[in-house]
């Protein structure tokens, strides 16, 4: 049976019921939260191993308690998975870029619901993901990558990139001259299973050619196979 400690995060007692009793059959030791804001507080305090957390919420909603959580070093590791009544492709497309692991449009059901949670701790420990590099800082040049900090630099100028950008670069770049397939982008940066298409790792290629400036050619496409970095 799985175990592990979950935050749910919902405006809706009636959803944080079903949530947590159907978790807990499975398991998992369950906390509930109306709000984001207490639920960022208890994430940094005692991290949980994964947040289901709604969009739509008072106060700070769920892209923005997201965005909070993963730029925060003591709960950027946690995956989280969206739950929203918005389906359009534009606000998934927002929260994983932001960094959420899933996204899951209600009306939902519990048991999928279960089934994406346990595959998203999997991937949180290591199963069936290729590893990214250490945390240690990466030069190259001008151009420096700061896992810790989640900061890159060129020339010293600090480069905004999504969630989803710098886990690329960051893997592009630590083997110099390594080439990439997509699946192998995907698997480093999502973990494997992930669903996304060869087409959403080519822009995700263009928009961090654009934020690169002068290094933008140092990226490149291997035609039929993927991307590297230059040596």
């Amino acid at each position: 049976m799985p175990t592990g400690k979950i935050f749910v995060v919902d405006d809706e007692e009636d959803i944080l019921d079903l949530i947590r009793m159907n978790l807990e059959k499975e398991g998992y030791k369950v906390t509930c939260f109306e709000n984001a804001e207490n639920c960022i507080k208890g994430a940094i305090n005692n991290p949980p191993d994964l947040i289901v957390l709604d969009l739509m919420l008072p106060g700070i909603d769920g892209l923005d308690a997201c965005r909070i959580l993963k730029d925060d070093t003591k709960t950027r590791h946690i995956p989280i998975i969206m739950l929203s009544a918005k389906g359009e492709e534009s606000d998934v497309v927002t929260g994983l870029e932001l960094g959420a692991e899933d996204y899951i449009v209600k009306p939902f059901s519990t048991k999928i619901l279960a089934t994406r949670i346990k595959t998203a701790l999997r991937k949180s420990m290591g199963f069936g993901k290729l590893a990214l590099p250490e945390n240690n800082v990466i030069k190259r040049q001008n151009l420096t990558i700061d896992p810790g900090r989640r900061e890159v630099k060129i020339d010293g100028k600090l480069i905004d990139l999504t969630f989803t950008e710098f886990e690329v670069l960051r893997l592009l770049v630590s083997r110099s001259g390594w080439v990439y397939t997509r699946n192998q982008i995907v698997n480093a940066v999502r973990g494997s299973g992930y669903p996304v298409t060869e087409r959403a790792v080519d822009v995700q290629i263009v928009g961090l050619r654009k934020k690169l400036g002068k290094y933008s050619m140092m990226i490149e496409t291997v035609h039929g196979v993927g991307y590297r970095f230059k040596d």
